[in-house]
């Protein structure tokens, strides 16, 4: 059993960044979502709406929630007051941009509207992660004591799902199973998401060095890429055997 060693402000800095990273990930993967129905002359209205529902719900909270804590607090930071106005502005436009999104009403608009959400949604990400947070710590501000409790800024607690392998479109089917076939290949198309994202990791755990094995997904898995390479980084291989457009075919490997 091993014991944690972080201050309580080192695990409040974590729970915020972990956070951020999760929004960053699920925003990531609706716009992408919407840009591949587009691409397959699919309407993508559902998933706009899915997206607009996400910000509505866990986007915009979270920037108002900010605004009550982090951003007030470094408002008494001299040095901080440029980019607090510039991410306070952000926060003006990105309402602005979920609005531009729930009002498109074609597949350009809906594409283009959810591409430039995310755009902004990851730069200002950076913002908070590389400047706004380590200014705030620096100045000594108790982060643990101002987000106490506000699952807006710290996430949910732990035992929450954040699945972000895709298929946030497709509810699976309850009560299926996913184990790997003979030939090496986990399918994890009938699952739901939170089984998805468990049985991929599970089955990438289980790999030797040299083996991998491959996954088969109803969409481009490329979120799933990117928290490989957060997660593992330089300690996975990642090979498209069938790039769609119905079925993706993944290799992913141990080198």
């Amino acid at each position: 059993m091993t014991t944690s060693t972080a201050s309580p402000q080192q695990e409040t800095v974590r729970a915020i960044l972990d956070h951020h990273e999760r929004l960053g990930r699920t925003m990531a993967d609706h716009a992408l979502t919407i840009a591949r129905a587009a691409d397959r002359l699919t309407a993508p209205y559902d998933r706009r709406d899915k997206l607009a529902a996400f910000c509505a719900e866990e986007v915009l909270p979270h920037a108002e929630a900010e605004e009550r804590t982090l951003y007030r607090a470094a408002e008494e930071l001299p040095e901080a007051g440029l980019l607090l106005r510039a991410m306070l502005r952000e926060h003006t436009v990105l309402r602005e941009k979920v609005a531009e999104l729930e009002a498109a009403r074609t597949p350009g608009e809906a594409v283009g509207a959810a591409a430039a959400l995310d755009a902004l949604f990851q730069s200002h990400l950076a913002k908070e992660n590389d400047q706004l947070l380590p200014a705030l710590v620096d100045a000594g501000t108790d982060l643990g004591a101002l987000v106490d409790g506000m699952h807006e800024i710290l996430g949910q607690p732990a035992g929450g799902h954040h699945c972000t392998c895709g298929g946030h479109d497709d509810p699976g089917t309850p009560g299926a199973t996913a184990e790997l076939s003979e030939d090496g290949e986990l399918d994890v198309r009938t699952l739901v998401p939170a089984q998805r994202h468990q049985q991929i990791f599970a089955a990438f755990g289980a790999l030797a060095a040299g083996t991998a094995f491959v996954l088969v997904n109803d969409h481009d898995p490329k979120p799933l890429y990117y928290q490989f390479a957060a997660e593992h980084p330089g300690e996975f291989t990642w090979d498209y055997a069938e790039p769609g457009p119905e079925v993706w075919r993944v290799r992913i490997g141990r080198p």
